[in-house]
């Protein structure tokens, strides 16, 4: 993608049970070693995709003095856990070895540069049962509303301003009593009061530990069991490469639950409609990974092929198709496919450039220009249909527009896009919360239903200079993913959003926008 979108990060969890759930164990893992802390982080690294900027875990071991201890750091997964430097990075696997971990990869735009901010959270307390550690993955949509609840209460503060920190004062008060709470009943009080998407990872210093996915399963969730070895994950992928082979989906409005070392499956909310975020196939998840079923390739492959079937430019020897990497690769080998043109790679990323999302707006331009390199030997005269996953704000797009036709000498630019307009922002986790920051709902007509008109296309044309535009439709994203539509939340390229919440800042919104006033809907 051309402008990458902060996500709000990755979880997973490791446990090792008492007794083998199957035959099978994982290779390279050692039955007598009941450690899971040196494989927690090499989870981590296939969830990257989902966080850069900060790593954390925490571990629970009933032998040393600190049961449950954390860990956590700015900077990538090698970084925080020294990957690179065997001395530093045993020592560090030694000094938190425990049987059950949980852990977090974190990319964000506020507090970016705090390592207060990194995840997991703990929270000490001498009762064992409220002395916990979480971590977390999504959006709470009423968090204003829930933080203002909590400040009006006598005696509450928040230090940090995040929803995070609401979801530690939710689980602590759930914790609450002299008696042993169940986990279910936790989530059970949590779910009652959350709007949003929160998938949280949980383990306490009695060794108990939980795994949940919100009830409307807008992030993806896996899990498995290999022998003695219990794990977990935002990304299927991060499962399979480490030795998973039968992986599962965690139903939305489901837990895993471990405690005294064995696992089981409980309901904490009851069976609603899914609302799980279309973006996830289109841009956040690996290409190797599966969501519920779904193959996030496969997916991708599909929306080129559609892309396909429905272009109207004659085609000719000239023409190439050109992906933007690396997202958009799935789609423009399909597309190039069921056209017979050649795909090529007219584009070259910078790995070692930073996201252009994070850095002022004045600057993305300049950094496009960094990140990719056209080169003029593929290019040079030729008729570029160049495939993009999504288009959001435009501005890199612009750049490299410009880029391909100044310095690859392209003949001419056609873009493709394998998502449809981006018309309204989203509150479940992806950071375009404002209308202004967005390309297309400045051309869109009033009544638009998902499919521009030929006179909205010609406008957004101009204004990226472009020869051609042409998106998906909103009617063929769930068939493209491969489930229907109704399970799938299209707030952002509908207006029209799952929850209560969800559809009163998207109004919110709308009057700001009329009023002139900028700024984030959630404040």
């Amino acid at each position: 993608m051309s402008e990458d979108l902060h996500h709000e990060c990755g979880v997973a969890a490791l446990y090792w049970l008492e007794q083998p759930v199957n035959g099978w164990s994982l290779p390279g893992v050692e039955d007598g070693r009941r450690s899971v802390s040196a494989l927690l982080p090499a989870m981590l690294l296939h969830l990257q995709n989902r966080g850069q900027l900060a790593a954390g875990f925490s571990t629970y071991s009933a032998d040393r003095p600190q049961l449950l201890d954390t860990h956590k750091a700015l900077g990538t997964v090698d970084e925080v856990f020294h990957l690179s430097q065997p001395e530093r990075g045993r020592a560090l696997i030694e000094e938190y070895a425990g049987t059950a971990a949980i852990g977090h990869t974190r990319y964000a735009t506020s507090g970016a540069d705090d390592s207060r901010y990194a995840q997991p959270f703990e929270r000490h307390h001498g009762r064992l049962w409220k002395w916990f550690s979480f971590a977390f993955n999504g959006t709470l949509s009423n968090y204003t509303a829930l933080r203002d609840n909590l400040v009006n209460k006598l005696g509450y503060h928040f230090s940090l301003g995040t929803d995070t920190e609401i979801i530690m004062h939710t689980l602590a008060y759930g914790l609450r009593g002299e008696n042993l709470p169940p986990l279910k009943q936790v989530m059970v009080e949590v779910a009652g009061e959350f709007d949003g998407a929160y998938n949280i990872v949980f383990l306490d210093a009695l060794g108990r530990m939980f795994v949940a996915r919100d009830p409307l399963g807008f992030r993806p969730m896996h899990w498995a069991v290999q022998g003695q070895l219990f794990g977990a994950a935002s990304e299927s992928v991060a499962l399979a490469n480490l030795g998973f082979t039968e992986i599962h989906a965690l139903e939305p409005g489901q837990m895993a639950v471990v405690e005294h070392g064995e696992l089981r499956l409980e309901r904490f909310a009851p069976v609603q409609p899914k609302a799980r975020c279309f973006f996830e196939w289109v841009y956040f998840a690996s290409v190797a990974s599966e969501i519920d079923g779904q193959s996030v390739y496969r997916s991708r492959a599909a929306a080129g092929r559609r892309l396909a079937e429905v272009e109207d430019q004659e085609l000719d020897a000239n023409c190439i198709v050109v992906p933007v990497p690396d997202t958009a690769k799935a789609a423009a080998d399909s597309f190039a496919f069921h056209l017979r043109i050649p795909c090529m790679e007219g584009l070259i990323r910078n790995r070692q450039i930073g996201r252009t999302f994070i850095q002022p707006g004045a600057t993305r331009g300049e950094a496009a220009r960094r990140k990719y390199t056209p080169l003029p030997s593929v290019l040079e005269g030729k008729r570029v249909f160049l495939v993009e996953d999504s288009i959001v704000r435009s501005t890199t797009l612009k750049s490299l527009v410009q880029q391909l036709r100044d310095r690859g000498k392209a003949r001419e630019v056609h873009v493709r896009v394998a998502c449809p307009p981006i018309v309204a922002p989203c509150f479940y986790g992806i950071d375009m919360s404002t209308l202004d920051e967005l390309f297309a709902p400045q051309f869109l007509e009033p009544r638009y239903r998902g499919r521009p008109s030929t006179a909205t296309l010609n406008r957004m044309e101009q204004a990226l200079q472009v020869d051609s535009l042409r998106y998906l439709p909103v009617d063929d994203l769930s068939t493209a993913i491969g489930c229907e539509r109704e399970s799938l939340c299209l707030g952002c390229v509908t207006g029209r959003y799952p929850t209560a919440w969800g559809n009163r800042l998207v109004r919110r919104a709308r009057a700001n926008q009329a009023q002139g006033i900028s700024g984030r809907t959630y404040d």
